[in-house]
């Protein structure tokens, strides 16, 4: 395997391939750390600074049923995503990136325990519940050991605007509703939440390996300890 490093956003990598939705996660990871000058740093080694609290939400389950963002974090360490279904560009990659981390953290019991996984959708008026459930369905890993994966959505429009503002997580409409990659135009942005809703890492789709995660991950838990 090339060399890593960790430089967060001081360094540019290629994002990798398009996947299909549904993914089977590979026994070879890869990811944009592959393309790094310097090795990863250890977990541990390094500080995780809070950035800022990561707001509440209102939200629906898969099953329909309300759910509170800010509660989901308490006591967990949680990867938060934004997406939408139809989008056909970094949103497939992303998820690709976190069917990954779901498969490297299902390796190391202490840490998959606490870890949650969350996938946000923008798009209330087509990502509806059972889409979400379905497409969650498609993505989770079967044993009973692999972390939990989250597949969220909202009312309508006007309840995830709010959310959107308070992560700073840009969306807009395309001029062309019909755009192959999708009608929606939006920057990757991917958040690490501690254990006690804050904020301690924000990737883009340069940076989210899940190597990388893990080592977020488990020096947030060295911390803790």
């Amino acid at each position: 395997m090339k060399s890593l490093c960790f430089l967060g956003a001081a360094l540019l990598a290629a994002a990798g391939p398009v996947a299909a939705e549904a993914h089977e996660p590979s026994v070879q990871i890869e990811g944009p750390a592959d393309a790094y000058v310097y090795e990863l740093a250890p977990p541990g080694s390094y500080d995780l600074p809070r950035i800022g609290k990561a707001a509440g939400a209102k939200l629906l389950g898969e099953d329909r049923k309300p759910v509170e963002l800010a509660d989901l974090y308490q006591g967990r360490l949680t990867i938060l995503a934004f997406m939408y279904l139809r989008c056909g560009d970094v949103c497939p990659i992303a998820t690709t990136r976190m069917a990954d981390l779901q498969l490297l953290a299902a390796g190391d019991p202490a840490l998959a325990k606490p870890l949650q996984l969350i996938s946000l959708s923008f798009d209330p008026a087509y990502d509806t519940p059972e889409r979400m459930a379905e497409h969650g369905q498609a993505m989770r890993l079967p044993e009973a050991g692999a972390p939990d994966w989250l597949f969220l959505t909202s009312q309508s429009d006007t309840a995830i605007a709010p959310v959107l503002k308070a992560y700073n997580q840009p969306v807009g409409r395309k001029a062309d509703p019909d755009d192959p990659s999708g009608p929606l135009a939006h920057l990757l942005r991917v958040f690490l939440v501690d254990g006690e809703g804050f904020i301690r890492n924000i990737y883009s789709a340069d940076f989210l390996d899940p190597r990388l995660l893990m080592n977020d991950l488990k020096t947030l838990q060295m911390e803790a300890h």
